[in-house]
């Protein structure tokens, strides 16, 4: 039975229905004049609303229409819409990590706070973990680029995603939305929002999403690297008088992710699964035909996680009696309690054998048990915040906000990895916190007209600690083996200095310099020891950054473009990297590295050719780079005779740090940080007079140069450079009614990885003795969403 035709069967229906309204629809009114310039572009990235054009720093806002035209479902589709992000992914979803300008932080543990924040309606996310979920009713998101400390805290010392929920506007009405691919993912949507009464408006949303995933478990039938997600929000605004506004704005998310696993792609032959003769790949992998392109995989327990997050915000804003001291100031409560929850899950043997009874215990006796390997754990996040703010009006000389931050944050996790065996087994539980208070404020004095001094400045105190716990691995009796705790405090002051000076009306320059701060931390995963327990909280780190920059708007408003050039350098950069010992046991390590840099040009740009046709397009070439790091982790090599590894080049044995083999990573790249990003769009609208609806045709392309997935350089973890082409087209209500599409992504079928593995003598596969010695080379793949071309139909309807 040909499965692909009956998945185009609902595509195909969607499109019958789709052109029955057509067919049925009369136009009832002329549609609004067009002026034919762009729209204006409101961003809070100053946390207040202004003009994009205004703003002096480097921003790329994705509005609603880019969002919807791009089908964007969650954070994963962000990176291929903005130049400056990518997204780093883990052995979970816990694990994953944002990178801005080439900057992320990547670890294996809750002790560390990520480089880039992601705040939802001015709450921030108390985990970065907790927004790799649906970016559901969202309106807008500004990706904020640079050190944002002053304003948004600790945790957006590379950058922030301010994201903006869907406002509530006009009379109540309905939205219906539908999604549909022909490689089974589905979306469905509704809403409803509008004013109830004179003094209340509410918006509630809800939907429904799923995905099959990239990889084939031929052990289940099934599929690996999707996900599905239920998602509900709420939206409710109360002004029971012309001074007072109430908003409400709770929400709940359940996500299950069956990740995050990655296909062979290249195995040398001869390899026997952990030593034992009675498990050769042959066996152990059979029905995989690895190779370039190989998604299959065989996997007998369940991978991945499931995660619910539920929460509210309430924020309160004053508008100063028009005749008082404070006339045009507004005070804002913004109050929030969030609540993130996950079960995960990993096949860690990868097969579906009975391994067990040929795998022998850290005695070296046989285990005398059957199954395989596997590991479960979870994490729980508690995050509540208060934050004051004072805001100026937007006129006059000066203009400012001001206020107070609280916020608190408990993460725990626990995980087990059974049953314990030779190298392998563990079992730890840990907490951590961190408490904040600062003050913070920031603004703009015109002390010449058109020309305008910025300003502005965060203390920030902050407790944080730990407590560790080691547990006996199963089978053995669950028992408490280790404990260990402690806490800290840092104080620390962020600013930023700036200069604006406009023009004209439609030009303006800018330079700032701010800095960023990020407190300590701790490697609170399981390579954990009484040893680490000994040893100071790593150190805190910090970042001073400098920015020029243009913004220019052309041909009466209808063209427009910024251009940013930037230079930003990291002390003390917090960074996990995973590393094979000689023994072939794969391990991860925190490191606080000396120095990083990252440097480099963004140009964003659209314009309104005509009525009709609307151009954009975005640059950005980055240069991110390590600037001092001598103990840097090493890659190994085949030894010349080919019975074992050698370190590769440029890694040498160091008396100074334990005997380890190291290398000076001075002035080498950055892992998942490449140097060239393109993206460039446009969309025709096909006007059609005698009709009540009209056409368009929309398409993007971005391209990427090459990548390094490694730290530690290893050249067989580089993926190559490549482009991806999307297109879509359909027909929309003249009375926004109703809107189809239909579209096509990863136009030209190319193929790409969103991430590379490469080991020699790993643990899996190289035989030892009393076997006859034998080092085996593995490549892994980790395929991303649209790895492949497929099709798409969209249907949206508003009532």
């Amino acid at each position: 039975m040909n499965t692909h035709n009956l998945t185009l069967r609902p595509i195909t229906a969607a499109v019958a229905i789709a052109l029955l309204g057509l067919g049925t629809a009369s136009a009832q009114q002329a549609a609004p004049v067009d002026s034919g310039k762009l729209e204006s572009v409101v961003v809070t990235a100053n946390k207040r609303a202004q003009n994009l054009q205004d703003v002096p720093a480097s921003i790329t806002v994705l509005g609603d229409a880019v969002l919807q035209r791009s089908n964007v479902r969650d954070l994963e589709d962000i990176p291929s819409l903005s130049p400056a992000l990518t997204l780093s992914y883990g052995s979970q979803p816990g694990n994953f990590s944002i990178n801005m300008r080439g900057i992320g932080t990547f670890s294996l543990g809750i002790g560390v706070e990520a480089d880039v924040s992601v705040i939802v309606d001015d709450i921030p996310q108390g985990m970065q973990a907790g927004a790799f979920k649906d970016l559901a009713d969202v309106y807008r998101i500004e990706v904020l680029k640079g050190p944002q400390s002053t304003l948004f805290g600790k945790s957006s010392i590379a950058g922030a995603l301010n994201i903006t929920t869907k406002p509530i506007g006009g009379p109540l009405k309905t939205t219906i939305s539908t999604y549909l691919t022909d490689d089974h993912e589905w979306r469905a949507g509704f809403s409803v929002g509008g004013a109830v009464s004179d003094t209340l408006r509410m918006r509630l949303a809800a939907s429904k999403t799923s995905y099959q995933g990239t990889l084939n478990d031929l052990t289940t039938g099934g599929h690996l690297n999707g996900s599905k997600g239920d998602n509900l929000s709420g939206k409710l605004e109360w002004t029971p008088t012309d001074q007072l506004t109430v908003t409400l704005t709770p929400h709940y998310n359940r996500t299950e992710k069956f990740c995050c696993s990655n296909a062979y792609s290249a195995m040398s032959v001869g390899g026997i699964y952990r030593n034992a003769p009675q498990l050769p790949a042959s066996l152990v992998l059979a029905g995989i035909n690895i190779g370039p392109g190989n998604r299959d995989v065989r996997n007998d327990y369940p991978t991945g996680g499931k995660f619910h997050d539920v929460g509210t915000g309430v924020k309160l804003d004053w508008a100063f009696d028009p005749n008082g001291p404070l006339a045009g100031h507004t005070l804002s409560s913004i109050s929030s309690y969030g609540r993130y929850h996950m079960d995960d899950y990993q096949d860690n043997d990868n097969t579906d054998i009975d391994i067990l009874p040929f795998l022998l215990l850290p005695n070296g006796q046989p285990t005398g048990m059957h199954g395989g390997l596997f590991q479960y754990g979870s994490f729980d996040v508690h995050s509540t915040t208060q934050e004051l703010r004072l805001t100026s009006p937007d006129k006059g000389a000066v203009r400012y906000v001001a206020g107070l931050w609280y916020g608190k944050n408990w993460l725990n996790r626990e995980l087990t990895k059974a049953p314990l065996i030779q190298a392998y087994g563990t079992s730890y539980g840990a907490d951590a916190w961190n408490i904040s208070k600062a003050i913070y404020g920031q603004g703009s004095w015109d002390f010449v007209p058109n020309t305008s001094l910025i300003l502005g400045g965060r203390y920030n105190d902050e407790d944080t600690g730990y407590n560790f716990r080691r547990y006996t691995v199963p089978p053995q009796m669950h028992a408490l083996t280790e404990y260990y705790h402690k806490q800290d405090n840092d104080k620390s002051f962020t600013g930023k200095l700036g200069l604006e000076h406009r023009i004209d009306k439609d030009s303006m320059v800018y330079g700032m310099a701010s800095t960023g701060h990020k407190g300590v931390a701790y490697d609170l995963t399981s390579g954990f020891t009484s040893a680490t327990a000994k040893l100071p909280a790593v150190k805190p780190e910090t970042a001073r950054s400098y920015e020029i920059g243009l913004k220019q708007s052309l041909l009466d408003n209808r063209a427009m473009f910024s251009l940013a050039l930037f230079r930003t350098n990291f002390k003390n950069f917090q960074q996990s990297s995973s590393f094979f010992d000689a023994d072939g046991t794969y391990r991860t390590g925190l490191n606080s590295i000396g120095g990083l840099r990252t440097e480099g040009v963004e140009l964003e740009g659209s314009v309104r050719v005509t009525r009709e046709l609307q151009l954009n397009g975005s640059f950005a070439y980055t240069k991110a780079t390590v600037q001092s790091f001598e103990n840097g982790p090493c890659y190994n090599v085949l030894n010349a005779t080919g019975t074992g590894t050698i370190p590769g080049p440029g890694c040498v044995n160091s008396p100074k740090y334990n005997n380890t083999n190291v290398q000076d990573l001075a002035g080498k790249t950055l892992p998942n940080a490449p140097k060239v990003k393109v993206n460039l769009g446009g969309q025709y609208d096909l006007v059609l007079p005698s009709q009540s609806f009209n056409g368009f045709v929309a398409a993007t392309t971005r391209y990427q140069s090459r990548t390094q997935f490694s730290l530690s350089q290893d050249p067989m973890t580089i993926q190559g450079a490549y482009s991806i082409t999307n297109l879509s087209f359909g027909v929309k209500d003249k009375q926004d009614r109703y809107k189809f599409t239909f579209l096509v992504n990863n136009l030209f079928d190319k193929r790409y990885a969103a991430g590379l593995n490469n080991g020699y003598a790993n643990s899996n596969w190289s035989s030892k003795a009393p076997n006859a010695p034998l080092v085996v080379n593995t490549t892994e793949w980790l395929p991303p969403r649209d790895y492949q071309r497929y099709f798409g139909a969209r249907l949206d309807m508003t009532f």
